[in-house]
Parts: C-alpha cells; structure tokens; sequence
C-alpha cells in the first residue's frame, strides 16, 4: 500500500521530469520482468519526479488488467521509496475500477486515467467515469485529457469538488483555451502535466500556463538529454530550447510522424539503438523499418554521442 498521500504525491510530480518507461517484450509478446525491471532501475539512477508505469509509452493499450498489475508491482519493486509511482488505468469503467483497485494493492502511489475504450459520451458519462474511478480507491488519480475523454473546465471544477483524491490533470489535447481556462479556474488545486505526443515541443509555452512538469517518452533512450532539456525550460534558457528542438526534436518528430502508431514504437527503436532493446511493440502497432531505425540511430549520435558509445 502506498505511504504518500495524493495531495503530496501530485506535489512532488510537479517539481521534475516525469519518466513513462516502455514495456519489455520478447518475441513471442511476452512481459519480461527482468529487463523491465532492469530498465527500471537504470532510469533511476537520474532524477526523476515520477514513474509511470504501464502508461501511454508502456503499451497500456496492449495490455490485460492481469498485465497491468504485473508491470506496475514490477515498477514498485524498483521504485517505491525513491519517488511515486503510478499505474496507467482506463477501459471501460467496470474495468477501469478494477485496476485501480488491484494496483492499490501492489503498491502503486497513483492513477493516470487515460480515455475509456472506444465510445465518446457526454460529459455526464464522463464525469461519472472519473468519479466512479476515484471512489474506487484511496491512491492519487491523474486524469488525462485527450482523444475522447475531453473534460470541460466546470466538470472538472465538480468532480475535484466531491473527489479529494483527484489531485492532477495531464493535457493531450493541445486547446490553449481550455487549457486556460483549467488552470485560471483550478489554479493549484491540480499538478498539471504536458501530454501531448513528444511534450517538449510544447514545453515552454505550456510553462507559462501552470504547466510545470512533462511526460518525457525521450528519457526511455536520451535521459541525460531529456534532463539537460527540461532544465532548460525551467530555467528559460531560450536559447538551449530553440537549438535542442531544431537539431533533435523536430527531426525526431518528422520521422515519428511517417507511420501510424510510431509514437510508441520510435521509442523501443531509441532503445535499440542505444544498446537497451525493450522488444518490439506489440500488435496493432507495428516498429520502425532498418531504414527509420538507422536514421534515428544518426539523430541520436548527434544529439548525444555518448548514448551511442556506450551502446558499442
């Protein structure tokens, strides 16, 4: 069970960089523990807020509730004591307070709730799936605005109202208005995180509207870059940011953005890249061509030529 409480868990996620790890698998699609937990422990030894286990980057939409459970006590094993870790959680809502629930007890420190499974809803709808998520456990939960989960302001403003435990909310949808409009709203009820597909990008301006923290999925494979970078951001070094996004960023998105589903599978090939092959994506999403991967490969050998040295 978990020893932080949500409103001091959310805090402490606000101050740093948050780390998404992937999820390990052979070939046949299997978890491997060993090298997740590798994986893992490696990922700590830089400074991190939070970690974010079975979420977007870790394949939670590939996943089974059983799996989930596995991956995040895995996570727990490695980082409980050092810093929160979070479990991702959605589905439909039967589902979806069902992991909350089984991750409690495996010892994760929070929820990120991510989109319900297919069907868009009302706000109501909505509203109640939160809710009924919130009552279902005593951990902190994170509620992720993106796809077809966009909560309104007032319905946020009610639930965080009637749900203590809804302590953040992480931004996937990129409305600068809404996104406004939350936090002038909320001010510091909520740890707000950026969300959005490769968050540096929108890092700096997100800074200025309350958005202190980012989920980097670069940290997976560049984490002394993706530190150098957040650092930067917080300290305003323009500059820095600018040249970072010019030379890795932007490049790194352009080939992200040559295949469906490649914001997952860019990553596992970063990985492979640096010497720390996590396994391939499982099914829909399908990895980089040879071809993609040695052009990463080169991005990275410019970004940080160390990364690759230590993977010879």
């Amino acid at each position: 069970m978990s020893t932080i409480s949500p409103t001091d868990m959310a805090a402490r996620l606000g101050q740093g960089l948050l780390s998404f790890p992937v999820t390990h698998f052979d070939q046949d699609g299997a978890f491997l523990e060993g090298p997740y937990r590798e994986h893992c422990a490696w990922m700590l030894e830089h400074e991190l807020s939070g970690l974010f286990a079975a979420g977007g980057t870790g394949e939670f939409f590939s996943l089974t509730p059983s799996e989930v459970t596995t991956v995040v006590s895995a996570a727990v094993k490695e980082g409980s004591g050092k810093l929160p870790v979070l479990s991702g959680c959605g589905y439909g809502t039967a589902i979806a307070t069902g992991i909350a629930r089984d991750v409690e007890k495996a010892g994760a420190d929070g929820i990120l709730l991510l989109p319900p499974y297919l069907v868009g809803s009302k706000q109501e709808g909505l509203a109640a799936h939160i809710e009924a998520v919130c009552k279902s456990t005593g951990l902190g939960v994170i509620v992720y605005n993106r796809d077809n989960a966009i909560v309104s302001d007032e319905t946020l403003a009610r639930l965080c109202e009637r749900n203590p435990n809804l302590v953040g909310y992480k931004d996937g949808v990129g409305d600068i208005e809404l996104m406004t409009r939350i936090f002038a709203r909320m001010g510091d009820r909520l740890t707000y995180i950026g969300g959005l597909p490769t968050a540096e990008t929108f890092a700096t301006p997100y800074l200025t509207m309350g958005v202190t923290t980012y989920s980097s999925a670069i940290f997976n494979f560049l984490p002394e870059w993706a530190l150098d970078f957040y650092k930067s951001v917080r300290a305003g070094n323009h500059a820095d940011v600018l040249e970072r996004l010019r030379t890795f960023v932007l490049p790194y998105i352009a080939l992200r953005n040559r295949g469906q589903g490649y914001a997952v599978s860019i990553v596992k090939a970063g990985m492979k890249a640096i010497g720390r092959d996590a396994g391939p994506v499982r099914t829909p999403l399908t990895d980089l061509s040879n071809g993609e991967l040695a052009e990463l490969k080169a991005l990275i050998g410019q970004a940080d030529p160390k990364a690759l040295a230590k993977a010879a």
